[in-house]
């Protein structure tokens, strides 16, 4: 028998599920600063649940997969590693500079410069020179890397990030700095820009350098502590890391680039959903990943995730591309407070898994949604994560009365109400911005909410945003580490190579067959099989003047000069589908900027055919006295447990899960899938 894991660490709790033929077995434990601890104390949930020795159930194990917030938390609070920065002479304060001043901010009080990743006494300039062309016009000589390099590390730097001008079209004095620190520093950690990312932007290649260099020190210092533990309890398989663009790498390789693991863990979910969506025939899905820290949005169109080109991590523009996930600080966990102006708000905060909501006991006092939550009566104190988290109601119910109450002059039951419906109106915020503000109609999409928060929130999220239809999963609390299993291997070879059509369709050919080269050498260092190979061209394209470009797919085999019609309809049809018919500048010459080989080795995963523990839960009828957020009536609600031998079932009502609770409202109705998961379907507003 074998097993196939995947481990989800989020902000309050690890999640895992093991799937041994064909049974999905689920677990959950409160994450830890560590991380390594959180994770195999899910697993010794799993362990346990599984019925197996530690031996034998790690050697069984055939897959392991893992998302982590290992990075996340670095970026999101700052802490990073003591970075340096060599880069090109006069170039010093590329960072500072940025891109001006100006953001999406329109509060001038609240204008700020970016957020510092390199300390400018670690930033030294290197005497050396490549133009536009790759030309050398001042040689780098090793004198002058040894002078950069001693400088840089007397003002205390650990990792280094090297970003010199024009490098991805002459890798020559990069990689010169790179040997020289492999031979006079091997146990330095350091990231060369033209093998991270060479591509063009000059700062946006300098944020993402400087970032990966910051984080890999860190992420070192957690994987090899991982390993460690896990090689002692007997695992024998490669542990793999999901990335930022939605696809696995090795450790290996993932150690290379840590800056791809940024949000690693809500791409799982995403990924999830997908393949759920299929499953159900919905080709456009709305996802809400609800867990203690935070809620992820993303929408799946045509049964495909959008990816940005350009993404933001921890408000800087990077030339990564990932998997396009709204975030906002709006989760269990997060906390509600009342501000200078008397007004109520919840997040971006949160309590975290310690000391946690104040319904804990675990010493917080400060009001969460999960409080307001149980002082509304949608969460069994006694049946929380299946009995084996105790909640205390009197705490919750003083907590929010002091901090929420009593401020703003309310009872403690519409204190309670007022959180759940403000957490409520930022999360289908979060939705409206992925669907209305792009063009799309909610009404036409599936919400599937998952997350172990999600169940109580989804139906009143996606009444709000005016999605009809929603799917929590049967494993909605664990749904994301599911979902990484689901993933497959991905790899991305780019090179900035300006081309338009009217250059020979040999010299782009020979850029895309360089990239595939990489790709090749990929699939064979990862052991891919033949019959699980895909590579997939794509071009990152725009018009000439215009300064941001679409990525469009290339037809399959040799690019010659027949396909130059067929790119430039593709480049067309792409563009007017992200800015609306009519916006071609059809008259435009078509300019290519980056070209990008995607390498992916798809998943072997074992199908799930039943969830453990679904098929022995005997089915209970309760009622109990729910204060109900959509209606703001006190209502004798229905509370179904083991809610498969029922199957179908009018709202208003709970269906209590181990793991999570699903609130149904007045007006809907929840039935279950072929699947065993729960539809519901809202009333028309």
């Amino acid at each position: 028998m074998t097993l196939h894991v995947g481990i989800d660490v989020g902000g309050t709790f690890t999640d895992a599920v093991a799937i041994a033929d064909g049974r999905a077995i689920r677990g959950k434990a409160f994450s830890t600063k560590d991380v390594t601890t959180g994770i195999l104390n899910a697993l010794a949930v799993l362990q346990e649940r599984a019925g197996r020795s530690e031996a034998e159930f790690f050697a069984e194990v055939d897959r392991f997969v893992l998302g982590n917030t290992i990075v996340t938390n670095a970026v999101d609070e700052q802490k990073y590693a003591a970075v340096g920065l060599l880069t090109t002479q006069g170039f010093r304060d590329t960072l500072r500079i940025a891109r001006s001043a100006r953001t999406d901010e329109r509060d001038p009080h609240k204008m700020a410069p970016p957020p510092d990743i390199v300390q400018r006494r670690r930033i030294v300039e290197v005497a050396e020179r490549i133009d536009a062309h790759g030309q050398v016009l001042v040689p780098l000589t090793e004198a002058a890397i040894a002078n950069a390099v001693d400088a840089v590390l007397a003002t205390g730097a650990e990792t280094i990030a090297v970003c010199l001008l024009w490098s991805f079209r002459n890798a020559v004095h990069e990689k010169a700095i790179g040997d020289y620190l492999a031979k006079h520093h091997p146990d330095l950690p350091y990231t060369l820009s033209s093998t991270l990312t060479p591509v063009y932007r000059e700062y946006e290649r300098m944020v993402t350098t400087s970032l990966d260099a910051a984080v890999k020190p860190i992420v070192s210092s957690h994987f090899e502590h991982l390993a460690e533990e896990l090689q002692r309890r007997g695992l024998r398989t490669r542990v793999q890391i999901m990335q930022v663009h939605g696809g696995f790498l090795s450790v290996e390789e993932t150690g290379k680039a840590p800056i791809s693991m940024f949000n690693s863990g809500p791409v799982g979910g995403v990924t999830g959903a997908r393949l759920l969506g299929k499953q159900l025939g919905r080709a456009r899905v709305l996802t809400a990943d609800m867990g203690g820290t935070s809620l992820d949005a993303a929408a799946i169109l045509d049964d495909e995730f959008r990816l940005l080109p350009r993404a933001e991590i921890g408000g800087l523009p990077t030339s990564l591309t990932a998997v396009d996930i709204e975030t906002i600080g709006a989760g269990g966990g997060s906390l509600a407070w009342v501000d200078g102006r008397n007004l109520l708000r919840v997040g971006p905060h949160s309590a975290g898994s310690v000391p946690g909501p104040a319904c804990y006991g675990k010493g917080g006092t400060r009001p969460a949604v999960t409080d307001a939550a149980l002082v509304l009566g949608l969460i069994n104190p006694d049946y929380y994560l299946g009995g084996s988290v105790p909640l205390y109601p009197d705490q919750a119910r003083a907590a929010l009365g002091k901090h929420v109450a009593e401020p703003l002059g309310l009872t403690d039951d519409a204190a309670a109400e007022g959180v759940y419906r403000l957490a409520t109106s930022q999360m289908s915020n979060a939705l409206r911005k992925i669907t209305v503000n792009r063009g799309h109609d909610p009404r036409e999409f599936t919400l599937v909410g998952f997350g172990g928060a999600c169940g109580l929130f989804a139906a009143a999220i996606a009444a709000e945003a005016g999605v009809g239809e929603v799917v929590i999963p049967r494993n909605a609390a664990v749904f994301s580490a599911y979902g990484l299993m689901h993933a497959d291997s991905v790899f991305s070879a780019v090179q900035t190579s300006p081309w338009t059509l009217a250059q020979p369709a040999a010299a782009l050919e020979k850029e895309f067959a360089a990239l595939e080269e990489r790709a090749q050498a990929w699939f064979a260092a990862e052991g891919i099989p033949q019959d699980r190979r895909e590579l997939h061209r794509e071009a990152d394209m725009k018009f000439v003047g215009q300064i941001f470009e679409v990525t469009t797919r290339l037809p399959a085999g040799t690019f010659g000069e027949d396909g130059k019609e067929a790119l430039r309809a593709q480049f067309i049809a792409d563009y007017e589908e992200e800015f609306g018919a009519g916006t071609a500048w059809t008259e435009a010459e078509i300019l290519l900027v980056n070209s990008r080989v995607r390498a992916i080795g798809r998943s072997d995963v074992q199908t799930v055919r039943q969830f453990a523990g679904a098929e022995d839960e005997p089915y209970e009828h309760s009622r109990r006295s729910v204060l109900e957020p959509l209606t703001g009536q006190r209502v004798e609600m229905d509370v179904h447990r083991g809610f498969g031998a029922l199957g179908r079932a009018n709202g208003p009502c709970l269906l209590e899960e181990p793991d999570t609770t699903v609130y149904v409202p007045t007006g809907a109705t929840v039935e279950l899938t072929g699947s065993g998961d729960f539809l519901l379907r809202l009333a028309a507003r």
